[in-house]
């Protein structure tokens, strides 16, 4: 096997031609990598002119793009073959990854739902059962849908009968969805067939005649994975139908960058519509009353000021869960018959934590919190007045609780760095709590631990973070540390369980997830203290915590990689850019790293609500400081770096990380390696298979046992 990647390389060399790394002697000699074609290509921002010698590399589908793609995939791969440890680990992680997982299950006319994966299957098998007791029926294994494994479930709805399933696939990781329909008695799938959904679920009539969906006007097969994603409509489809005769419930030709999300009301009375623009947590929402053929589409709330998510309704009565005059949020209930705010009801005021989830069960509300970057549940009246709070195992984050408000039980899942994902049952007249799924992994919980430690950033803020590790942990600095991040878009790092992790830390190797700005963690005040003018605050977040561990003798910038990725991939860019002294290694995952051009694929316009754009003077400005491709400086010693991207994922495009990865090679001055991984049959992550999954962590860990000299 090595023996093939070195000479199939060393063919692609030869027919590609070489460049060594400009280097003084390194063991070995110089690392080699295929050459880089460069263009003449400037382009003129502000009076600034930015050259873009690699652009030819945006249009992956070239011939020479390939042809590129596969000289760097044979020097990559021939480099992690000769890496004794890799087998090993993937042995490894082949069986810790070989443990029962299950979903939260959810109930509808009467039946469970839940997915469950024996543990090495590539995708996770959907099941369904009349009582919990009951043997479990499969009702569609997405295994049987590509021999690969690359074919993953990416939604599924049950009308509210419990007859008919609506289902959504995702070939080779695109956000590009089919969906279908499924007779749940007979597990045959009926005629009806969606195409060209994207960021949509589907949402049931009350009488399971059809369902509302949002999809996008057809693309042309040459530039469906890259082009711009603009006017978004929301459908209707009637089961039996063609797609062509679907209704158009709601578009706006004036609005390019609005999508909408459609819910309907568990009495069957509202369609409820958000409205949203880009990836901002500022909403629009809109109602139709369905009992009335002729209804108009009506606007509830119709500025984007403030995140609203529909909870529930009780008869015309609203509640939604909103920052509005409440960063870490707070519930209210709005009257659609008196809509204005100042007839709005606070049902749950604003906490000193941070409210992460809200649903109505059994006529209770059930809040879920983060109180410094860890779950907290509470159950609470219809009026807001306290029952009382969950008892949760340890530190962790939860998810679940799905149902309706006439339900007496429901079900939530809990899981920490070192608890595999639980499911237990909530009596909801009782309160009380029992395991429903636990499943059983090789390994002693016991042996490890996890402590959260609070630095002090650049600017004075405190930023927590979670250090995770075996029992015993010797701080002399010589523990090899991967620290990982995200820091955008609202999205909280929470505490989770992976056998990817455990295996790192079975090798000895420390744990560490820093809670930056730009997450959701402390709502939205810290959302927005991460984005656009104040993007920089996130990077120094993440080097305060690199700057920490190596301070008090956890690790040292020898032994100390991090990694991230999508936002998270821009981080480790930002951070290995501003300051290659500080880490040993890095490892940006389909990343956002050209900052300049990021909003002229796909959904990336989308981004621009955190990011600015460089169309803006001084957004511009703002990007230019820290995007990652263009401070690569020639003539510096960079980490060790393995970049990571995938032929399909069309949610950051990969030119983003073929781009940064010549500029890396060209620039690179030391004897580290910069290698860039391209998965095939792959996306942005999302519905990757085990096997995809394992030998991408194999790589990974791989990389770093040789870059951290473990």
């Amino acid at each position: 096997m090595h023996m093939r990647h070195a000479t199939l390389a060393a063919a692609l060399m030869m027919a590609f031609g070489v460049h060594a790394a400009d280097t003084a002697s390194c063991p070995g000699g110089p690392m080699k990598y295929p050459v880089t074609q460069k263009v003449d290509q400037v382009d003129n921002y502000h009076g600034t002119t930015i050259a873009d010698p690699y652009r030819w590399l945006e249009d992956a589908n070239s011939a020479e793009a390939k042809q590129w793609v596969d000289a760097q995939n044979a020097v990559t791969q021939a480099y992690l073959g000769q890496i004794p440890q890799r087998e090993a680990i993937r042995q490894r992680l082949t069986k810790l990854w070989n443990y029962e997982r299950y979903s939260v299950p959810s109930k509808e006319g009467g039946r469970y739902f839940y997915s469950r994966n024996d543990g090495l299957q590539n995708q996770s098998v959907l099941y369904t059962m009349k009582k919990l007791d009951d043997q479990p029926r499969m009702l569609l294994d997405p295994n049987t849908l590509a021999a690969d494994g690359t074919v993953a479930l990416a939604g599924a709805e049950v009308s509210p009968d419990g007859k008919l399933l609506a289902y959504g696939t995702a070939a080779s990781g695109s956000d590009w969805n089919e969906w279908k329909v499924r007779d749940i008695e007979t597990g045959k799938d009926l005629d009806d067939h969606l195409k060209w959904v994207k960021f949509s679920q589907t949402a049931w009539t009350k009488d399971g005649k059809g369902f509302f969906y949002s999809r996008y006007d057809e693309p042309t097969e040459a530039t469906k994975l890259a082009a711009v994603n603009y006017h978004q409509k929301l459908y209707y489809h009637k089961i039996g139908t063609p797609q062509s005769a679907d209704t158009l419930v709601y578009d706006r030709p004036d609005e390019k960058e609005w999508g909408f999300r459609a819910q309907t009301t568990d009495d069957g009375k509202y369609l409820l519509i958000t409205a949203t623009k880009g990836t901002a947590h500022k909403y629009r929402i809109f109602y139709k009353d369905l009992s009335r053929p002729d209804s108009k589409v009506v606007p509830l709330i119709d500025n984007f000021d403030a995140a609203y998510d529909f909870i529930d309704n009780v008869g015309d009565v609203f509640y939604f869960s909103t920052d509005r005059k409440a960063p870490r949020q707070r519930i209210v209930a709005i009257d659609v018959r008196k809509p204005a705010e100042s007839q709005w009801k606070e049902i749950i005021p604003e906490t000193a934590e941070t409210l992460n989830g809200a649903h109505i069960i059994g006529d209770r509300i059930i809040t879920e919190y983060l109180k410094d970057a860890r779950s907290v549940v509470r159950v609470s009246d219809l009026k807001g007045k306290l029952v009382r709070e969950i008892a949760l195992p340890g530190i962790g984050s939860v998810s679940g609780f799905t149902g309706k408000r006439g339900d007496t039980e429901t079900f939530f899942s809990f899981t920490g760095f070192t608890t595999p994902t639980t499911i237990y049952r909530l009596d909801m007249k009782s309160g009380t709590t029992s395991v429903f799924r636990q499943p059983k992994v090789d390994f002693d919980p016991n042996a490890y631990e996890t402590r959260q430690q609070f630095f002090t950033s650049r600017d004075g803020t405190k930023v927590p973070m979670f250090i995770v590790s075996k029992k015993g942990l010797k701080l002399d600095g010589n523990n090899p540390t991967y620290l990982y991040g995200y820091g955008g878009f609202n999205i909280s790092m929470l505490p989770a369980f992976s056998p990817a992790n455990l295996a790192w830390m079975e090798m000895g190797g420390v744990y560490v997830v820093a809670n930056l700005r730009g997450g959701g963690e402390y709502g939205e005040s810290w959302h927005q203290g991460g984005t656009k003018l104040q993007k920089q605050n996130v990077f120094d977040d993440f080097i305060g915590a690199a700057e920490w561990l190596v301070a008090n003798k956890v690790t040292q910038p020898s032994k100390l990689a991090i990694g991230g990725g999508s936002n998270g991939g821009l981080l480790v860019g930002a951070a290995m850019t501003q300051r290659p002294d500080l880490f040993g290694a890095a490892i940006p995952m389909v990343g956002v790293l050209d900052m300049l051009r990021f909003h002229k694929f796909t959904i990336g316009w989308a981004w621009t609500s955190d990011y600015g754009s460089s169309e803006n003077p001084d957004e511009f400005k703002a990007l230019v400081k820290y995007s990652p491709l263009h401070n690569l400086k020639p003539g510096t010693s960079y980490p060790a770096t393995m970049v990571t991207t995938a032929d399909h994922d069309d949610r950051v495009v990969p030119a983003h990380s073929f781009k940064f990865a010549a500029a890396a090679q060209a620039a690179q001055a030391g004897c580290n390696p910069m290698i860039i991984r391209i998965d095939t049959k792959a996306g942005h992550g999302a519905g990757k298979p085990t096997a995809k999954q394992i030998e991408e962590v194999a790589d990974r860990w791989g990389f770093l046992s040789k870059a951290l000299k473990m």
